[in-house]
């Protein structure tokens, strides 16, 4: 029998919703769709969703599998994210794209911005502390939320400006590179 609860199923929603912080990724999904001309939200909010998913169920073991532990795949995570904000607040860019095959919507936008190491951790813990119904509505209310700002992006950038776009892309870039230095703190044993 399913055992649906409002309160766990809010508190997923909550937790998952901080943890992608898809509104703090409004400058970096503008500047992807500025430079690969779209954003495929669907796309993108598909397959954040099949990522989160089969994470949620197969997550230790594919990292068992290739050998891999957790702490490595954080600091995968963490230097993507790092040269994203190197990105952002230098005005460079490090992930050149082929103009014909547009993957921005997969890379970097489902994975790792919006289904990265810490959603992924975040999964596994919330999978130990809560009926697997819940997390998965939690998890479908988080990508319901995902698609309408990845849909709205081109009406936030006209609501924004040039100049207000610019100053929230510099001041996300330094959070983002603090985010990947923190990480990088967490997984690194010295």
């Amino acid at each position: 029998m399913v055992q649906f609860s409002f309160k766990e199923i809010v508190s997923v929603s909550l937790i998952l919703f901080a943890i992608i912080d898809i509104l703090g990724s409004i400058p970096i999904i503008i500047d992807l769709r500025r430079r690969e001309g779209i954003i495929q939200s669907e796309k993108a909010t598909l397959v954040a969703g099949v990522l989160m998913i089969v994470f949620l169920f197969l997550g230790d073991g594919i990292l068992r599998l290739f050998g891999i532990d957790f702490a490595s795949f954080a600091l995968a995570g963490a230097i993507i994210i790092f040269l994203m904000g190197m990105e952002m607040v230098l005005g460079i860019h490090l992930f050149h794209s082929n103009p014909a095959v547009k993957t921005g919507s997969i890379v970097p936008l489902a994975f790792p911005l919006i289904v990265g190491a810490g959603t992924m951790t975040t999964l596994l813990s919330l999978r130990a502390a809560y009926a697997l119904p819940n997390v998965l509505v939690g998890i479908l209310l988080n990508l319901v939320f995902v698609y309408i700002v990845l849909k709205s992006s081109n009406w936030l950038e006209r609501k924004l400006g040039q100049n207000g776009t610019e100053v929230l892309r510099k001041v996300f870039g330094v959070i983002l590179l603090a985010i990947a230095i923190k990480l990088f703190k967490t997984h690194v044993s010295i």
